[in-house]
């Protein structure tokens, strides 16, 4: 994900095609030219933008539990020091998926997904608070996942 801190204007024409890949991202260029009425090529154009830019990524999305990953957690950290290059060292992780800069209790919060709780003790204990500057953390497990969407952003 990127940086920025300012969006890519975007017009009712991409913003739909964003739509249409949402719900389905293996659409064919084709078919998304149907939806948006637009030719298969300027279809192919604007998608290339969007993904040249960092608007929008196509990726596969998988289920946790379901390829041997139990453990869920987001994990509050507090620092000393520049958040943001504890920030950096903590996305280095590969356990990690998500992380933020924040304002409030923590100073950065990070989503973990591990095989079980020997694994999500191994990774706070380990490597989490091994990071130079983390001075303490606090663990909010994932009991049961209610929702989770990725379609915001165009509506």
């Amino acid at each position: 994900m990127s940086n920025r801190s300012t969006g890519t204007p975007l017009d009712a024409v991409s913003k739909r095609i964003i739509e249409v890949l949402q719900e389905d991202g293996r659409m064919s260029y084709a078919a998304i030219g149907k939806a948006v009425r637009l030719s298969e090529a300027a279809v192919r154009q604007r998608v290339q933008r969007l993904l040249d830019s960092g608007v929008v990524q196509i990726v596969a999305v998988t289920d946790p539990l379901q390829i041997g990953f139990a453990r869920q957690a987001m994990i509050g950290i507090r620092a000393e020091g520049d958040t943001r290059v504890v920030a950096d060292r903590l996305a280095e992780l590969p356990e990690i998926d998500y992380v933020v800069v924040t304002a409030g209790s923590f100073d950065v919060m990070v989503e973990v997904v591990c095989e079980d709780d020997d694994g999500l003790l191994e990774l706070i204990n380990g490597k989490i608070r091994a990071v130079p500057g983390v001075v303490a953390t606090e663990t909010f497990v994932y009991l049961k996942l209610r929702k989770q969407l990725y379609n915001w952003g165009t509506r």
